[in-house]
């Protein structure tokens, strides 16, 4: 006995377009509907169940009426010399008149009572003229000398390339007073450890030359006082 026909209608009939960009997650929607006076149950499989999630994945569908199956691709680096050579199957089978297990209706099905239709993945990368604007081209679009930007704009852009170059400025500025202190106090730290090393060799400690240098300073002020 030959395979029964696809009962349901599907759309679309024979594949799944997905458009890019694929950094996030993309939905595409299958839609099965039921033409006949009976009740059809169906099961969606892939052949790359990792890359996609599948909301319902089965189910059954009443006579004359359609659902909606939400096929979601998972996000990926998308490489667009390389071929999808994934595909999706929708499997069917008439309702038994009484359904208590979803499982056992399949494993209980005989092949000859299965009807199935193929479809194939297809990634489509939106072209230049179709990707989003993001902000950074508009704000390129605002800046002087170009098409639909207004007088408003070209102000508000100039001061702020000119706050932005201040900034940068000041920046520069701030790193180089940064590095010459850094470069005087290291020459005084070493000016300070070259003095104490000659003191010391000469046999005269530090602390006793500070007195003598207090000794020399009181004297000067109380003779200018005297006088």
């Amino acid at each position: 006995m030959s395979k029964h026909e696809q009962i349901l209608i599907l759309d679309p009939p024979n594949e799944l377009k997905f458009k890019g960009p694929f950094t996030d997650v993309v939905t595409t929607n299958l839609k099965l509907r039921n033409p006949s006076d009976k009740k059809v149950c169906f099961k969606v499989k892939t052949t790359a169940p990792r890359r996609y999630c599948v909301r319902p994945n089965s189910g059954t569908i009443d006579p004359g009426s359609t659902v909606t199956v939400s096929v979601m691709l998972q996000p990926f680096d998308y490489d667009p010399n390389e071929k999808s050579k994934h595909k999706f199957m929708v499997q069917t089978i008439f309702a038994p008149p009484t359904i208590s297990d979803m499982e056992a209706v399949w494993k209980e099905a005989k092949p000859d009572d299965l009807m199935d239709s193929k479809l194939r993945c297809v990634f489509d990368m939106p072209h230049e003229q179709e990707k989003p604007t993001h902000e950074s081209t508009k704000l390129y679009s605002c800046l002087p000398g170009t098409k639909g930007s207004s007088s408003m704009d070209d102000t508000e852009t100039r001061k702020l390339m000119e706050e932005c170059k201040r900034l940068q400025s000041e920046m520069i500025k701030l790193s180089d007073e940064n590095q010459v202190l850094k470069e005087e106090t290291l020459r005084m730290r070493k000016a300070s450890d070259k003095s104490g090393k000659m003191l010391r060799d000469q046999g005269i400690p530090i602390p006793s030359l500070v007195v003598v240098i207090a000794a020399i300073f009181i004297g000067f002020f109380l003779g200018k006082f005297i006088l």
